[in-house]
């Protein structure tokens, strides 16, 4: 189980993923504008960097500074490779979800513990190509970087609006919605909140060693409520940009907390009882694609 302890991961960083509605983020200051190249092809767009009250933080919007992306054409394995390759060990990601339980009103927000993926046009992992890697995933979220979540997002909750601190989150492909009977199936199976691009972003960051913990924000009810017809574009908008601007103080304040604990997680080390290839029998190809999280395992690359 992850812990709240005295972190050694002095200079490392924290990623902030925007998702709709969020393409920036209020207060950081001294930016940098970053282009990375990587091996998994070019990012969403240029990166972030920037100091947030005293927290050095990338930031990146996960569609593009102009939502340009489907969720399916996001590039995840450049984002989160290109994440790490700046120093980034811990991920929060804001995003917009429907709601999928009564209880779970339009405004509220989510720290969701669980998945269930229904995405089936996603690479959903850095390897392959000759290594064979398997991590755990019982637990998708980091435990102790989504309770930090959770305990700031409660504190800042206005009157009438609540944080869940754990629910199921349905990943589904996109860009459609759902169908009526495909939301009443996922509310059956006790998911909470559905989305296009959380699950995606988590198994890559596992692979990655990053602590990653989602902030879901209800944008509305999903097409299985009597009343969702009545939503309306601008309905949706609205909650759009409310939730975007509680979700930056969140994220600010959760800054805070992981500059002064430096969380370990379980998931700063997942690959060291992960991978099953040994590395002589893989190629240079693909040792020099994954060497920025395999070093500690088989050694820096020194190949051509």
């Amino acid at each position: 189980m992850n812990r709240l302890t005295t972190s050694p991961l002095e200079g490392a960083r924290l990623g902030v993923l925007g998702g709709s509605g969020l393409y920036a983020i209020e207060g950081l200051e001294n930016i940098q504008e970053l282009e990375i190249d990587t091996p998994f092809g070019k990012p969403s767009d240029s990166f972030r960097l920037g100091t947030l009250d005293g927290m050095e933080v990338v930031f990146l919007a996960r569609h593009g500074r102009n939502h340009t992306f489907l969720p399916t054409e996001v590039p995840y394995r450049a984002n989160i490779w290109a994440m790490r390759s700046l120093g980034v060990r811990w991920i929060l990601s804001p995003s917009a979800v429907g709601s999928l339980q009564e209880q779970v009103r339009p405004l509220d927000m989510v720290v969701p513990d669980q998945f269930i993926d229904r995405t089936h046009q996603r690479p959903l992992t850095f390897f392959g190509d000759g290594a064979v890697a398997h991590v755990a995933m019982a637990d998708p979220f980091c435990l102790t970087l989504s309770r930090l979540l959770a305990d700031v997002g409660e504190s800042l909750m206005p009157d009438g609006r609540q944080l869940h601190r754990s629910g199921t989150y349905l990943a589904m492909e996109g860009p459609a919605f759902s169908t009526r009977a495909e939301s009443k199936l996922y509310r059956s199976w006790g998911c909470m909140v559905i989305g296009m691009t959380n699950h995606t972003e988590a198994r890559l960051a596992r692979e990655a060693e990053i602590a990653y913990a989602s902030l879901s924000m209800v944008t509305d009810y999903d097409c299985w409520h009597g009343h969702h017809d009545s939503v309306t574009v601008e309905m949706v908008l609205a909650n759009l940009r409310a939730n975007a601007q509680l979700a930056t103080k969140i994220v600010r304040e959760t800054a805070k907390m992981v500059a002064d604990i430096r969380p370990v997680s379980t998931a700063h080390n997942a690959l060291e009882d992960a991978l099953l290839t040994a590395k002589k029998h893989v190629t240079d190809k693909t040792r020099r694609k994954l060497d920025l999280f395999t070093r500690p395992y088989w050694g820096e690359f020194g190949g051509s």
